[in-house]
């Protein structure tokens, strides 16, 4: 999962730039001001930092800036999740123009800036050259000890928040009892008055249907009455009269087959015609004005309506109201259940002091380890005799992160007391207290690619050569890029780039302008710039002579 290519366009002082990267250990170098650190800026652009109009480079419309990186088959499921394409390489790709406005894109599929953090958090470490300052934070502090532990703090954030739901809920209970007390009152008055009624889900629609019929009852049988008769009047009824039609025709169909279909027809009409007639006797059989249920209908229909006056709502609503009330009612009544809200508060903490214990039992085993690593290695960083602590003290309150507060001490030599790291006096000392903290520490994370930018200011002479060889052990297992000005960094590295300055002059343009570029050095080209960084512009023969020492090659007889 190592960074193999960064290309960049019209970013900053970069017209454009694509560089090839290797594995192993890589220095950055190059004269102040030249641009070194401004490839880690694009980078860290491209993995979804905050976009700048800014660095759109002067004269150009937009910066573009892409980074690829080697597949890793762990990360299918999260590009699958977000509906990327996993191929056999990775490539991060952002675009900002001169309104500030940004464009990611991965594996080609447009992209928010936050999936590009997302998923730049798991392919490389950023260490700045201030890496201290975030040491004197607390949450920083915890998130390392815990990384370094292999603590996981999920379950203890979930349990933090349903411990403070359940306290929420309890202590909001307590204060509203008054206002529950009076709110549970109304309800229960207005559902015993409505319940009395107890409106059916469509009983009103059932209710209106057989009012109609029966307030409609005369006119219902003349209806029906008449038709029975326009059907079975002996002279002039519909049915005799089809009877008739159908025996003519049929008397007739041996001599005009057409009419024996056209008799069928007429069949079926007088039979379904009695039956029809059939129906009405029955109908008006069973039927009457029934004035009593038209009564009670009328009554019953009277008590839906007045309710629903009262209430503002259409009697078909009645239903829906009353449940809703009851809902309403169960509901305070959980919340007036103070004796259940206590029982959860009491559980949800015990859950939580569960957790807390866990964790905390974890912490403190990890904190002598982890400061047991990074006194070791400040030893080799001109800090002999130095120590470094892990304190871990009990909150007063249990908090979201546990139980207890964790800083860092550092005592800068021997004999002297630790104290916070915040409150180290040299920058030197603090520079390299980070950068034992970062090696120690880097090999947690599962990103391939570790940078270091500038982390080795304030540091030189046997020290620098100590970083050197720490970050080559690093480059052994992962891929480590550094950004460096000291020589004996340099030297230790298995690839060396330079970034350097030019004046170019572009057609329409007023003048020259200042862009940056980036070449990797050969063998011979490495040890004139290790000189340049040993003794300055001018390159003497005893620097370069130096340099090739430090390179491991033999010094010339004549100085170039």
């Amino acid at each position: 999962m190592a960074l193999r290519r960064i290309a960049l366009r019209d970013f900053v002082i970069v017209r454009s730039l694509e560089l090839d990267l290797s594995a192993g250990f890589t220095v950055l170098t190059g004269e102040t001001g030249a641009g070194k650190s401004i490839l880690i800026d694009a980078l860290q652009l491209a993995l979804g930092n905050r976009a700048d109009a800014g660095a759109v480079r002067e004269g150009a419309e937009r910066l573009d800036v892409s980074a690829e990186f080697d597949a890793d088959p762990a990360l299918a499921g999260w590009l699958d999740e977000g509906g990327f394409e996993a191929g056999d390489g990775l490539l991060l790709r952002r675009t900002v123009d001169l309104q500030g406005r940004s464009r990611g894109w991965i594996n080609g599929s447009p992209a928010t800036a936050t999936q590009l953090r997302e998923l730049g958090d798991r392919l490389l470490d950023i260490h700045g050259q201030h890496a201290w300052q975030s040491l004197t934070r607390p949450e920083a502090v915890r998130g390392l000890l815990d990384a370094y532990a292999g603590a996981r703090t999920d379950a203890l954030d979930a349990a933090w928040q349903s411990w403070r739901q359940a306290l929420s809920a309890l202590e909001h209970a307590r204060s509203a009892q008054d206002s529950l007390q009076r709110e549970r009152e109304r309800l229960q008055w207005q559902i015993s008055e409505v319940a009395k009624l107890a409106p059916g889900a469509d009983e009103w629609d059932e209710l209106s249907a057989h009012h109609s019929r029966i307030s409609n009852a005369q006119a219902l049988i003349d209806a029906a009455q008449g038709a029975s008769q326009a059907l079975e009047d002996d002279d002039n009824g519909a049915l005799a009269a089809l009877t008739r039609a159908a025996t003519l025709l049929q008397n007739c169909e041996h001599i005009e087959p057409e009419f024996r279909t056209l008799g069928e027809v007429l069949a079926s009409c007088v039979a379904q015609a009695s039956d029809a007639a059939h129906s009405l006797h029955g109908y008006l059989r069973d039927t009457d004005t029934d004035p009593k249920t038209l009564a009670e209908l009328d009554e019953r229909m009277g008590l839906w309506m007045s309710l629903a006056r009262r209430y503002k709502r259409t009697p078909a609503e009645l239903p829906a109201l009353l449940a809703g009330w009851q809902a309403e009612l169960q509901a305070l009544d959980a919340q007036s259940d103070l004796e259940g809200l206590e029982r959860a508060e009491q559980n949800t903490q015990q859950a939580y002091m569960k957790e807390a214990k866990a964790l905390g039992k974890i912490r403190k085993q990890a904190a002598p380890r982890l400061a047991q690593a990074v006194t070791q290695a400040m030893q080799g960083l001109g800090m002999q005799g130095g120590r470094f602590d892990v304190e871990l003290q009990p909150l007063a309150q249990p908090g979201r992160a546990g139980l207890e507060e964790i800083s860092f001490l550092v005592a800068g030599h021997a004999g002297s007391t630790p104290r916070a790291i915040g409150k180290v006096a040299s920058g030197g000392e603090l520079s390299r207290i980070a950068l034992a903290i970062a090696v120690t520490t880097s090999e947690l994370g599962a990103a391939q690619t570790l940078i270091f930018d500038e982390v080795d200011a304030g540091v030189g002479g046997a020290v620098a050569e100590t970083v050197g060889r720490l970050m080559k052990q690093l480059g052994r297992d992962r891929q480590v890029l550094a950004v460096t000005h000291l020589p004996q960094v340099a030297a230790c590295a298995d690839h060396h780039l330079v970034v350097a300055k030019r004046q170019t002059t572009a057609a329409g343009t007023d003048g020259p302008r200042t862009e940056s570029g980036v070449s990797r050095l050969a063998a011979d080209d490495r040890a004139r710039e290790i000189a340049r960084m040993l003794g300055g512009e001018k390159v003497s023969a005893t620097s370069l002579a130096h340099a090739r020492e430090m390179l491991g090659h033999k010094t010339p007889a004549t100085a170039p």
